[in-house]
C-alpha cells in the first residue's frame, strides 16, 4: 500500500530540479520557435473586414394577432418576418450559395488605396492578391500538370456564352474564394441584413461592400417587383393595339364620312353609323386599357422597396489580421509547456 501511495505523489520539487537542469533546452526551442514562428506568419498578407447594415422594407399583410403578441413577449417581431413574397427575407443571406448571383460580383470595378491597381474584381482576384510563397510553387506545379478536357469547355453554354454553372477548376476557385470572402446575416428579431466583406486592400473593402449592398438592393427590387413589372409589359402592348385599333377604326369612319357627306341613302347613314359606333367601342377599349396601363405604373411604385442604411460601409483603419503577435506568443508558449512536457516524460509515463 504504501509503495502504490509514494507512487502516486508527484515530488513538484523533483520535477523543478530537472526542469532547470534541462535549461539549455529552452534556450533552444523558445527562440528557435520565435524565429520560425515570425517567418511563417509574415507569409501571410494583411486582410481587412468591413460591413453594411441594411434594413430593407418588407409588406406586412397581418400584424400577427395573439400569436404576435406572444412572440413580442420573448423578444421577436413577427411584424417584420410576415410576407406574402414567395422568398422569405430570412433566405436572402442564402444568395451567396448561388453562382449565378456570386459571378456577377466578377464586373465590380476595384480601385486599390494606392492606385496601382484599376480593374475589374475578377482580374483582381485571380491575379492580383497576395499569398504565401508556398502557394505561389504549387501553383506552378499545377500549371505543369496536363490540363483535363472538362476544364477547357467549362464556363460556356450551348449558345457560348458564359455560364456561372459550368465553371472550370479556376472559376469554381474564385466562387469560394468570393464565398469566403463575402458573407451575409440577417437578425431574426429585427430583419436588418448585414454584410460582411473580408480584403487585403482596405479600399477594394469597402468598394467591395457597397456594390455588394447595391446589388442585393437590386436583386430584393426586381423580386418584389417582377409580377407588377410583367404586368405592366403586358399592358402596355394591350394599350399600344387598342391605341392603332382606336385610330384605324377613327381613321376609316372620317375617309367614308368625307366620301358620303351628302349621301341620304339610309344604307349610308346605316354603315356610317356602324362605323362611329366601332370607332367609340375602340375608344372605350383604349381609354380603359390607359387606366389599367396607369394602375400598373401605379403598382410598379408601389411594390419598389424602400432600403434604410443603418450602418455605410466605412474603410478600415486598421487591418483585422492575421493576428501576428498573438500567434507568435501563443506558439511561444506552446513550444515552453511542450519542451517541460519533453523533460518529464519519463515521470509523465510513470504515473500514467
Amino acid at each position: 500500500m504504501e509503495e502504490n501511495k509514494n507512487k502516486d505523489v508527484i515530488d513538484l520539487r523533483e520535477l523543478y530540479k530537472k526542469i532547470k537542469a534541462r535549461k539549455r533546452l529552452f534556450l533552444i526551442t523558445l527562440p528557435a520557435t520565435f524565429v520560425l514562428s515570425c517567418l511563417y506568419i509574415i507569409c501571410f498578407p494583411r486582410y481587412y473586414d468591413t460591413d453594411v447594415r441594411l434594413a430593407p422594407e418588407m409588406e406586412n399583410p397581418m400584424s400577427g394577432g395573439a400569436l404576435g403578441s406572444l412572440a413580442a413577449s420573448f423578444g421577436f417581431d413577427l411584424s417584420n418576418m410576415e410576407t406574402t413574397d414567395a422568398i422569405s427575407p430570412m433566405l436572402y443571406p442564402d444568395l451567396m450559395s448561388d453562382n449565378g448571383f456570386v459571378s456577377k460580383f466578377f464586373n465590380f470595378k476595384v480601385v486599390s488605396a494606392d492606385g496601382e491597381i484599376n480593374t475589374n474584381y475578377h482580374d483582381y482576384l485571380q491575379k492580383m492578391q497576395k499569398s504565401p510563397w508556398w502557394d505561389h510553387v504549387i501553383d506552378w506545379i499545377k500549371q505543369q500538370l496536363p490540363k483535363k478536357e472538362e476544364d477547357a469547355i467549362a464556363g460556356a453554354g450551348g449558345d457560348g456564352k458564359y455560364n456561372p454553372y459550368i465553371l472550370s477548376r479556376k472559376e469554381d476557385g474564385l466562387i469560394h474564394k468570393i464565398q469566403d470572402n463575402v458573407q451575409f446575416s440577417m437578425d431574426k428579431k429585427t430583419g436588418v441584413i448585414t454584410i460582411m466583406v473580408r480584403d487585403q486592400d482596405k479600399l477594394i473593402c469597402k468598394t467591395v461592400a457597397d456594390s455588394v449592398c447595391s446589388l442585393l438592393q437590386q436583386f430584393i427590387t426586381d423580386y418584389r417587383t417582377s409580377k407588377a413589372r410583367n404586368d405592366l409589359k403586358y399592358y402596355t402592348k394591350l394599350a399600344v393595339d387598342a391605341k392603332h385599333d382606336y385610330e384605324r377604326a377613327r381613321q376609316l369612319y372620317g375617309s367614308y364620312s368625307d366620301r358620303n357627306m351628302d349621301v341620304v341613302l339610309e344604307s349610308y347613314r346605316a354603315k356610317q353609323e356602324d362605323l362611329e359606333n366601332d370607332m367609340q367601342l375602340k375608344f372605350n377599349t383604349y381609354t380603359a386599357m390607359q387606366t389599367q396601363l396607369q394602375q400598373a405604373k401605379a403598382k410598379v411604385q408601389e411594390r419598389t422597396p424602400a432600403f434604410t442604411l443603418l450602418k455605410g460601409a466605412s474603410v478600415p483603419i486598421k487591418p483585422s489580421g492575421p493576428k501576428r503577435m498573438i500567434f507568435v506568443i501563443g506558439m511561444v508558449i506552446l513550444a515552453f509547456f511542450g519542451t517541460i512536457g519533453w523533460i518529464l516524460k519519463d515521470e509523465l509515463k510513470k504515473t500514467v
